[in-house]
């Protein structure tokens, strides 16, 4: 569920025996001996263009400076209209909710508790022990204050993210929670997005999309408060905008377009790969689709169904492309090697359609969330099993994880230490200090000593 555009374009990949047209999206590679067309057909490096760069250096500055002033003005210019209110009235968040689709509403409600009894086994608890000469030490594991929820709107809506962003920022307790999403030119809020809003519990809503939103709530002004954390994906203008108030305050991650990895062996459904692909592709242009499996006859298959069914879909021109710029069939010499193949791409999300998903589990490292069997679909995930959507992009699944309680809470170190103690081993803390030549540190220690 992921926005940002990769801003570097590369051709698509012309191998010699696999040509790539309308008809065939899909280019079949073998691995090891193609490795290196491989890995510039899946290269996620995403960069901001310097006239996005420009523009986001002069939105933070501005409302850094200005204030509402220029958060006002850049929601005129950016979305269209001059609001006289930046934050939607409760009463309006309530008549969403009445109005929507009774069945529409229980699907959110069942969605949000399955994922907030997920986000629960996630909280951390603060711990103390007692060493000897009675010295305490600890961590006190606390909620941020203030945390800002951004959902992506103007084109798309997604109340999906409201609940994502929602329920592990309340397991966390964080006090005070806000939402923002692009208003319309009318200045109304989607009401799917409302109603989300309302599921979640999230009162405080307000119609303002973009960089500009971002800074507003990093730096703080008259009207909008200064938070600890920004979280949520968007476009690029976005995704830098988070990227420079970093420090400012916490973020999330710097979300990069979507992408999916299935791993196949030969008795997989080559239909239900080929829709688990589209599913990541109908996102944007840049999303990445893969497909990984040690069977030529399921590569085949897939590459077929690809190409059959293309046309068939309402967003078949934005899959075509995502499919033919960023997607690959790869076919390894064994399972083993299909995990390592999938390791070296790191994914987003990242499918098993195979016999026994448990056995191959323990030989794969790298991915945001790994959806296991072919019963279990990555729209599963998308909306409804309870672990959360967003997740490390590009890569990053090597280091990052995904949104959880963790990215809400704090930690602070506790220290009591004994006189007792401090006679026993102060003097060995003071030498620390000398050979680091550091003469106040070490004489805060001795000053201390000389009174025992």
């Amino acid at each position: 569920m992921l926005t940002l555009r990769n801003e570097t374009k590369r051709p698509a990949c012309r191998s010699h025996h696999h040509p790539k047209s309308r008809s065939a999206v899909l280019t079949i590679y073998q691995f090891p001996q193609e490795e290196a067309a491989l890995r510039e057909q899946l290269n996620r490096t995403v960069s901001f263009d310097p006239d996005a760069q420009r523009t986001v250096d002069e939105i933070l500055h501005r409302v850094r400076t200005e204030g509402d002033a220029a958060l006002l003005d850049y929601t005129e210019r950016f979305q269209g209209v001059r609001l006289s209110e930046m934050r939607v009235p409760e009463a309006e968040i309530e008549a969403a909710y009445a109005e929507s689709d009774p069945e529409f509403i229980a699907i959110l409600e069942e969605a949000f508790a399955n994922i907030t009894a997920f986000h629960r086994n996630e909280a951390e608890k603060s711990f103390f022990y007692e060493q000897k000469g009675g010295v305490i030490l600890g961590q006190r594991v606390t909620p941020m204050e203030r945390a800002l929820l951004y959902v992506p709107g103007g084109k798309a809506a997604y109340p999906s993210s409201v609940l994502m962003n929602a329920a592990p920022a309340q397991v966390a307790g964080v006090d005070e929670i806000y939402m923002t999403t692009p208003c319309d030119a009318e200045g109304k809020v989607n009401p799917h997005i409302l109603a989300a809003a309302r599921v979640a519990g999230v009162k405080s809503v307000y119609r303002l999309g973009g960089a500009q939103a971002v800074a507003a709530f990093a730096f703080g002004t008259a009207s909008i408060p200064k938070v600890d954390i920004v979280t949520g994906p968007g476009n690029k203008y976005v995704a830098l905008a988070k990227k420079q108030v970093f420090g400012h305050v916490a973020i999330d991650s710097i979300a990069g377009p979507s992408e999916v990895v299935v791993i196949a062996d030969a008795g997989a459904e080559p239909e239900f790969i080929v829709m688990d692909m589209f599913a990541q592709a109908e996102h944007d242009p840049d999303a990445s689709a893969v497909l990984i499996t040690p069977s030529a006859e399921v590569a085949a298959a897939v590459q077929e169904a690809a190409a059959r069914l293309a046309g068939t879909m309402l967003r078949d021109e934005v899959i075509t492309r995502a499919l033919t710029d960023n997607g690959a069939i790869v076919v390894t010499g064994s399972m083993a090697e299909a995990c390592r193949v999938s390791d070296m791409i790191a994914p987003e999300h990242l499918e098993l359609h195979v016999d026994n998903p448990w056995e191959i589990l323990p030989d794969l490292r790298h991915a945001g969330a790994i959806f296991m069997g072919p019963w279990s679909c990555e729209t599963v995930g998308d909306y409804f099993a309870g672990p959360n959507h967003t997740l490390p992009t590009n890569g990053t699944a090597r280091f990052f994880s995904p949104l959880s309680v963790r990215d809400f809470v704090k930690h602070t170190s506790i220290i009591a230490w004994s006189k007792s103690e401090l006679s026993r081993a102060g003097e060995k803390i003071a030498r620390f200090a000398d050979h680091e030549g550091l003469q106040a540190h070490a004489e805060a220690v001795r000053v201390r000593l000389k009174k025992l």
